[in-house]
């Protein structure tokens, strides 16, 4: 994608009259030098591997460490007793589950990096399940996320080693903000508002794993992203 700024993309919403998510789609394709079948069967493939992902999700195993694994089944059992309601309990059981299943070497969606694997459907599945949601706007909802997320590994950083834990989670959690927004019902102009308090909330959040490996303190960040999200 070629959006180099927010303001940029808003200007450009106004001016043609499209949404964020027709301009991302529109660009992705054009960029990629596709066709807009081949963009769409792409973002839609992502959405099935997210689906996939927290489907395959087995809370028997661990990984190869042993740090990660199993408290993503815990809390999912425990999910219509948290005292944040039932929704926040499955955000935070499918943002555990998913990341733990990156952990344990299963297929995931880097969205954006493979450690904040979790954020983007954490919020996106409960959410379908509980608005039953049609595929054509959650595609729509992902373009959205995406022409975000773009912009911030533009102008800064995704990757944890270069930026922080911020970079990452902190990506990942203002793309699903921006995404709720469209899903709401809301304006570009609210979803970029949405984006800027979700990595407003996560700036300073420094990448210091145990071991060097994508599981601790990482997979429980999933959770805190996720929940940002929906929050903002």
């Amino acid at each position: 994608m070629s959006f180099t700024s927010i303001k940029e993309l808003l200007e450009l919403s106004e001016k043609s009259g499209k949404e964020v998510w027709k301009l991302a789609f529109e660009d992705d394709y054009n960029e990629r030098n596709v066709s807009m079948k081949n963009s769409w069967s792409k973002m839609t493939a992502m959405w099935l591997a997210m689906k996939a992902s927290s489907d395959n999700y087995d809370g028997n195993i661990k990984s190869h460490s042993g740090l990660s694994g199993g408290n993503g089944l815990k809390m999912k059992n425990y999910a219509d007793k948290c005292l944040c309601g039932d929704f926040i309990g499955q955000v935070m059981s499918e943002a555990i589950s998913v990341a733990e299943s990156n952990a344990c070497m299963k297929c995931i969606v880097a969205a954006p990096t493979a450690g904040s694997c979790g954020v983007l459907p954490a919020v996106l599945i409960p959410f379908v399940k509980k608005y039953n949601t049609d595929e054509d706007t959650i595609i729509k909802a992902l373009y959205t996320s995406a022409v975000f997320g773009q912009i911030i590994a533009e102008r800064a950083f995704i990757a944890g080693a270069a930026g922080g834990c911020q970079a990452e989670i902190g990506t990942a959690s203002a793309m699903a903000a921006a995404m709720l927004v469209y899903l709401r019902g809301g304006s570009g102009v609210q979803s970029a508002n949405a984006m800027a308090f979700a990595l407003k909330s996560l700036l300073g959040l420094v990448c210091d794993p145990v071991a060097g490996l994508v599981e601790v303190p990482c997979v429980k960040r999933n959770v805190i992203g996720a929940v940002n999200a929906v929050t903002s």
